[in-house]
């Protein structure tokens, strides 16, 4: 039991060392993993901080309108919201804006009025949402770019493994596949930041578009309300 113990320890493979995988590689192939790992941690910062503001951005809009309906003056309640960094409270701010210029011509005109809400309100949700999206393209370029800038690492990492076996006169294993594992280590650096940034860009530009959805939705909603009393104008 302890021959087969001790030959089961003998046999077992070295850890790999990614810290010392990182100080034995070329200095060319150091840049790219610093950089990769760089643009990793800043990834997770986007999808950290892109989760807490879209969530609060959510349920911001969803108490001020929820306060909205329900008030029996819609212009003392926007007043009162008016400071506060609402996406909802702003297109409502854009609309009554247009509403009262609209109504100080001297020749009201309906259609026309209609017309310069919606712009107005429309011009604001898409700010809103381009605003909210503003930092997503960053997760785009590294789950795009990420894989090839690790794989430049690698290739490069293999050629300076091909220049050593030249150099050495000498073709074994124990020659080539350190700078090998120095060069695969880039790109799975790569992968590491390229794959959570493509799910993250997935996923957050689906909340984006849900999240304008719904922000257009409450402008459609105001503005019939607001051509209603157009109407009695």
């Amino acid at each position: 039991m302890t021959a087969l113990t001790l030959l089961a320890a003998g046999a077992a493979p070295a850890h790999l060392d990614p810290v010392k995988l990182f100080l034995d590689a070329d200095i060319v192939v150091q840049v790219v993993m610093a950089g990769l790992l760089l643009a990793s941690v800043w990834v997770w910062t986007i999808i950290v901080s892109f989760s807490v503001r879209v969530g609060r951005a959510e349920r911001r809009c969803r108490q001020y309108e929820e306060g909205f309906w329900a008030a029996k003056d819609m212009e003392a309640y926007q007043a009162e919201r008016a400071d506060e960094a609402i996406p909802s409270s702003r297109v409502v701010g854009a609309a009554l804006g247009e509403w009262r210029r609209s109504l100080a011509l001297k020749q009201l005109d309906r259609e026309g009025t209609r017309q310069r809400l919606a712009a107005q309100m429309g011009s604001v949700v898409e700010q809103e949402s381009d605003a909210l999206g503003s930092r997503l393209n960053f997760l785009a370029t590294v789950g795009s770019a990420a894989p090839f800038v690790g794989l430049f690492g690698t290739v490069w990492g293999i050629m300076n493994s091909f220049f050593q076996i030249g150099q050495q006169q000498n073709s074994s294993l124990a020659v080539v596949a350190p700078g090998i594992s120095e060069a695969l280590f880039a790109t799975a650096i790569g992968l590491f930041a390229a794959i959570p940034a493509v799910i993250a860009y997935n996923r957050f530009s689906n909340s984006v578009n849900n999240f304008e959805a719904r922000l257009q939705r409450f402008a459609d909603r105001f503005h019939a309300t607001l051509s209603r009393e157009l109407e009695a104008q």
